[in-house]
């Protein structure tokens, strides 16, 4: 479990960045995989869910994650009615009290948002494909929206892969610089053929130009850290059939 200095400050705000520890699962998933979307035995995933709740402070069926698909959709909870579990999209926003909003991520990052003074909560899963369509700028976007000044927000970026584990391809460089090649800073050539990423850096940058200067990193790497992390790329390398999903939550009582 891993929580955010900033947040903490905020009496009537419960956050965490959870761990795969403490949780129900075995073998590849062992042992808080919370993804329901895995071939994880699904009344494990519901008890490392329920156990989620417990430490987050909240009903179980007020733990409310989305089905995610990488894209840029932003779901907004504006009443408790409007509230359901596994829409499709990749961020939520709402103003809604006592209900856990929440981040599956296996690299990918998870990013929480807090506008102390409008009292709206959000979280972003941004991968490489959701920052470099939007994910990021249209949930801010989202929280300007609801009168939220910019300089107000408070943005923390979870754990997610570090550049020195992220390896990708010539293709991979040339989508990024094709769409701005100022991006090019964001890797670093090991080949003609390969090149380095640094994600974290690439969404903090997205953040910071969105006008968003009161962040917050909580840097580890989720590919090296296997004893706390849950990793695409590392049960890819591995030859692992399917991997857990760690879970960042939200709760605004």
């Amino acid at each position: 479990m891993f929580f955010s200095k900033k947040l903490q400050k905020f009496e009537n705000l419960k956050h965490c960045f959870f761990s795969r520890k403490n949780g129900f699962s075995k073998g590849c998933y062992a042992s808080l995989n919370c993804g329901l979307g895995s071939s994880d035995k699904k009344e494990n995933v519901q008890k490392n869910l329920n156990f989620v709740c417990q430490k987050i402070g909240c009903k179980d069926e007020s733990l409310i994650t989305l089905n995610q698909t990488h894209s840029n959709e932003v779901v907004y909870f504006e009443n408790e009615s409007s509230v359901k579990n596994k829409l499709t999209g990749d961020a939520i926003v709402t103003k809604i009290k006592n209900i856990g909003i929440g981040i599956l991520s296996a690299d990918c990052a998870p990013i929480l948002l807090y506008d102390p003074q409008k009292e709206i909560i959000g979280c972003i899963h941004s991968g490489w494909r959701g920052a470099l369509n939007g994910i990021i700028n249209n949930t801010i976007a989202k929280f300007e929206e609801l009168n939220s000044k910019i300089e107000n927000l408070i943005a923390i970026v979870g754990p997610c892969i570090g550049k020195e584990s992220y390896e990708v391809k010539i293709d991979f460089y040339e989508r990024f610089v094709d769409r701005n090649l100022k991006y090019a800073e964001f890797f670093s050539k090991i080949s003609d053929e390969r090149y380095i990423f640094d994600l974290r850096r690439f969404i903090n940058n997205e953040i910071y130009n969105s006008n968003i200067k009161n962040i917050e990193n909580i840097a580890m790497n989720t590919f090296l850290k296997k004893e706390f992390f849950f990793s695409h790329r590392r049960s890819c390398l591995n030859k692992e059939q399917d991997y857990g999903r760690c879970i960042s939550v939200i709760l605004m009582t």
